[in-house]
């Protein structure tokens, strides 16, 4: 019998798809352009793909709908999290714990070396805003609940089992070239949502980690962890 997704399940899905498929191009797309194409500016077309289609279909996020998000407390702890694993992230970068490289580098400089900041800001948009929403609605909010039972959307994350989270999370780990800290990051993410049974805390803490790794790596050049 042909698999077939639900329509929940391709409304998780087709964004991650969509995003994944706009960075393998990116990749694709020789360092100085093709065509006149600025291979970087297609980071620009995926945010406005990618940020139509969750605009498009945001009343069927049941998860994200008006009174689900966090109170003060799960904030702080979002928050917390998320500061913790900028930390984690921009220190477990030794060649061991890197696996592969970047489907895509992200150099938002001009020829002279300065910075061009119309790519600065919408790269920080798109790893702050877009990002993390598609992220977790694909990984914990699909993939995650999916491993636990296929009609995910009846499953209560605070009921999610060990076997879910690690499955999730090592797949997770496979599309970050820094491993360890995916791994660890993908696990802090879902613990929050296990605890605390709200994907507005994930969505928040992964949201706070980039951002806050964005504005570090153009504060000292880091290009590599963009």
């Amino acid at each position: 019998m042909m698999f077939r997704m639900s329509r929940a399940a391709r409304l998780r899905a087709l964004p991650f798809l969509a995003f994944m498929v706009l960075l393998a191009l990116r990749g694709a797309l020789p360092e100085g352009g093709l065509w006149g194409i600025d291979p970087r500016w297609i980071y620009g077309l995926t945010v406005l793909v990618v940020g139509a289609m969750l605009l498009a279909w945001w009343r069927e996020y049941g998860e994200l709908a008006r009174g689900t998000g966090p109170g003060f407390v799960e904030t702080l702890l979002s928050v917390g999290v998320g500061l913790l694993v900028f930390v984690l992230w921009i220190n477990l970068d030794a060649p061991w714990m890197t696996l592969g490289e970047a489907a895509a580098s992200f150099r938002p400089l001009r020829p002279d070396g300065s910075l061009d900041w119309p790519l600065v800001i919408v790269r920080w948009i798109g790893a702050t805003l877009v990002v993390p929403v598609m992220e977790e609605l694909f990984w914990r909010s699909f993939l995650m609940r999916w491993l636990q039972r296929p009609g995910f959307t009846t499953v209560d994350p605070r009921q999610v089992g060990l076997r879910a989270v690690l499955i999730s999370t090592a797949l997770f780990v496979l599309v970050h070239p820094l491993w360890l800290a995916a791994a660890l990051a993908g696990l802090a993410y879902a613990w929050l949502y296990v605890r605390t049974g709200k994907l507005w805390t994930c969505v928040i803490a992964h949201a706070v980690t980039n951002g806050v790794l964005g504005i570090w790596v153009v504060a000292t050049g880091q290009w590599a962890f963009w």
